[in-house]
């Protein structure tokens, strides 16, 4: 690793890194918000030489080239990918927001890396968001690796942070978190702080000092080698604790002195099998340095320890139709098997894919399957396409850099896939392929929007359907009881990032109006009413009149209609008329204008006229009659109920379930779940809930996550009911 020069063999006389999947790393950058993840990468990229030194991409621009979005909101919002090389091995690092409501991105550059770099703050430590995503990398068995950034900042301890990091990530291990280098420390300046000036390396006590801009590598001084010794008798201990070799242990404790080699190779296996996770420290380079702190180590660690696509797991593979498949990882020679993990939209090139190759090879103006399911309830149709690709590049900030074609295992951006979505499997059109869906976070805050002008209202549609077709963490619903076209979002942050991208990216302008849940009415008791329609005002008339009981049903029955005339009072042919009208004036509501429910309406009686009785005469007396039995009667509102699960952390569970309690909601009770948490059950009004999903992050400080599902419509309080008959009678 950075301890050992040429960790990884050279790239002369081998295939370049686009050519074989052994020389690809596929790297993700994990952090909270703030936490450096972006400098980090162009701290490696400078190392790397992909930069010059005044930090710009070699051909302009700058390598942290985000759309105008982020720059205007001074927030990463998007996956990005930063392809460098280092000793013969080209290195994919995805980027990714850490910010809570593009948690999307995130899992989508999970998907496409085979490993993790969890990069933390010295300042600001390890949040509950970090700690989670830790431990669904650990579910899967992704290697790890820390990096603890902003080192330069007051009061930032190395070790400190560390111990922290054991804590948060090690479990029942603590041991398999250790430092891989200790910072090295320059003399103290005026306030008290002595920066970081290079590392040292224990298992070869050897410096590394960054001092001059350059790594130059050196021996301790006698004053600093027992430091040094115990860090490096920890460190060992760790590494072999996690060796597959059982005796090495036993050898050790008995005395032995195991050869370097060894022990990095062990190294590199523990890490590799995600058993072992070692701490690095980084920081950026200074002005006019070519090498930040930590880089050469680290890019040494991604390349020696981080495992090769070879190594990652097939997803599961199907047929379009379902049968399972299956597929050797990573053969290039293989069928083609590729998953589009991000789409976004370039005003001169349109459409670009970044797509992460699993099985074969893909290339240029090659005519492959496009396959996208199992997301239609997000707005995402189900749709099989044959598409011609164009181009294949690769992305360096704003540039597109082109390539030949791209092998299993690499990363690569595909032109002009214009029914491609994110999460879209690509496969050959002979052998249509379907990879199983990475786990999408659930949206949970509505959005409520309407066009601005006719204009907007003309482009709205298109402009929604590309917007979800790019993030499939937001669910696009047209609400067939309240007619309002819903967005949603993760958060408020991811919200106001769609609304901009409608506006700037596709020339649409929207309002945001209140959100409305799907309300009714209901009978609460036995009523009934008579429908009189009759008009006689020369030429031909108007006659109809039917008498009806209402009564409740139970939740769920709908409207009942029964027909018990007798005597044929109401002709035969007019019967469904009378119903057709009951249903129409349910449809409207009697009360509030929310669609009536649960009742069974049953014709008594009537009267009808031989010349002026009519269908739309009966339709409009059953109608009148539902009306005056409604005003006869009391009539509840309803409201729908939701079933809400929320894991929560331990520490926050009696504030969570009051504040459950103080929406209206009924505990149905708490079970533990394993990492201290507690899953709290409860029912809870929908119309309480519309901005839980960012109430619940502020109550338990980002850690807690919630899924909620429609349990049934229930009678809502008086007091809260009449409130809401007196709004809508107002807006009508």
């Amino acid at each position: 690793m950075g301890d050992k020069a040429n960790v990884h063999p050279g790239a002369a006389g081998r295939a370049t890194a686009a050519d074989r999947p052994a020389s690809v790393r596929n790297v993700v950058l994990v952090g909270h918000s703030g936490s450096g993840k972006t400098t980090l990468v162009e701290a490696l990229a400078l190392t790397a030489g992909a930069l010059n030194r005044a930090g710009r991409v070699e051909d302009g621009g700058t390598l942290s080239d985000y759309d105008e979005i982020e720059h205007r909101q001074q927030r990463s919002v998007q996956l990005s990918l930063v392809p460098v090389e280092w000793d013969g091995i080209k290195i994919n690092l995805l980027d990714t927001p850490g910010y809570a409501d593009f948690v999307g991105e995130l899992r989508a550059g999970l998907r496409a890396a085979d490993a993790a770099l969890f990069v933390v703050s010295a300042s600001d430590g390890v949040d509950g968001s970090t700690r989670m995503v830790w431990e669904e990398c650990a579910a899967v068995g992704m290697p790890r690796a820390i990096v603890i950034t902003h080192l330069e900042a007051a009061r930032a301890d190395f070790e400190e942070m560390t111990r922290r990091c054991a804590e948060a990530f090690g479990g029942d291990d603590p041991d398999a978190v250790l430092p891989l280098y200790l910072p090295l420390h320059g003399p103290q300046g005026p306030d008290g702080h002595a920066p970081v000036t290079g590392l040292v390396g224990p298992l070869t006590q050897k410096l590394f000092d960054y001092s001059t801009g350059e790594r130059k590598e050196s021996e301790p001084g006698e004053d600093q080698l027992p430091g040094i010794e115990e860090a490096r008798n920890r460190l060992i201990e760790g590494i072999i604790s996690e060796s597959e070799d059982e005796t090495l242990m036993d050898r050790y404790l008995g005395g032995e002195q195991v050869d370097i080699k060894t022990l990095i190779q062990d190294l590199e296996r523990a890490v590799a099998r995600g058993s072992f996770f070692p701490v690095l420290a980084a920081a950026p380079a200074a002005e006019g340095a070519r090498q930040g702190i930590g880089t050469v180590e680290l890019l040494e660690l991604i390349i020696g320890g981080f495992p090769t696509p070879f190594e990652h797991p097939m997803p599961g593979v199907t047929t379009v139709d379902g049968k399972p498949r299956e597929l050797k990882a990573c053969d290039t020679e293989g069928p083609l098997v590729a998953e589009v993990v991000k789409t976004s939209s370039d005003p001169y090139v349109g459409r670009i894919s970044l797509v992460r190759v699993f099985s074969g090879t893909l290339r240029p103006d090659q005519t492959v399957h496009v396959s996208g399911h199992g997301l239609a309830d997000r707005g995402h149709e189900d749709h099989d396409v044959d598409e011609k690709i164009g181009a294949l590049s690769m992305p360096f900030g704003k540039q597109q850099r082109p390539v030949t074609h791209a092998v299993a295992g690499d990363l690569v951006c595909v032109a002009k896939l214009g029914r491609a979505e994110t999460g879209d499997t690509l496969s050959a059109k002979e052998d249509p392929l379907l990879m199983e869906p990475w786990q999408m976070p659930d949206p949970l805050l509505p959005l409520a929007i309407q066009a601005h002008s006719k204009a907007d209202e003309d482009k709205l549609s298109q402009g929604l359907a590309r917007l979800v077709a790019e993030d499939p963490t937001m669910r696009l619903e047209q609400n067939p009881d309240t007619h309002q076209v819903v967005l949603w979002c993760l958060g408020e942050a991811h919200a106001d990032v769609a609304l901009e991208r409608l506006r700037s990216r596709y020339g649409v302008q929207v309002d945001v109006v209140p959100h409305k849940v799907s309300l009714r009415e209901t009978f609460a008791g036995r009523s009934a009413g008579r429908g009189r329609h009759v008009k006689q005002s020369g030429g031909h008339g108007q006659y109809a009149i039917c008498e009806i009981e209402v009564e409740p049903l139970p939740g769920g029955s709908g409207v009942e209609f029964v027909d018990k005339v007798v005597g044929g009072a109401v002709p035969r042919q007019f019967i469904p008329s009378v119903e057709k009208g009951v249903r129409a004036q349910a449809a409207k509501g009697v009360a509030a204008g929310y669609p009536l429910v649960d009742i069974r309406v049953t014709l008594l009686d009537g009267k009808a006229h031989s010349v002026d009785s009519s269908d739309a005469a009966f339709q409009t007396a059953g109608a009148l009659a539902l009306r005056e039995a409604a005003a006869d009667a009391t009539i509840h509102l309803l409201e729908p109920v939701a079933e809400v699960s929320v894991l929560v952390g331990d520490e926050y569970v009696g504030a969570v379930m009051s504040d459950l309690s103080a929406r209206r909601g009924r505990l149905l009770g708490t079970e533990q779940v394993s990492g201290g948490r507690t899953l709290v059950r409860a029912e809870v009004p929908e119309i309480e809930i519309g901005r839980y999903a960012i109430d619940l992050r502020s109550l338990s400080h980002g850690t807690a996550r919630f899924s909620r599902s429609y349990a049934r419509h229930e009678p809502m309080p008086a007091q809260v009911g009449e409130k809401l008959r007196q709004e809508a009678l107002k807006s009508q």
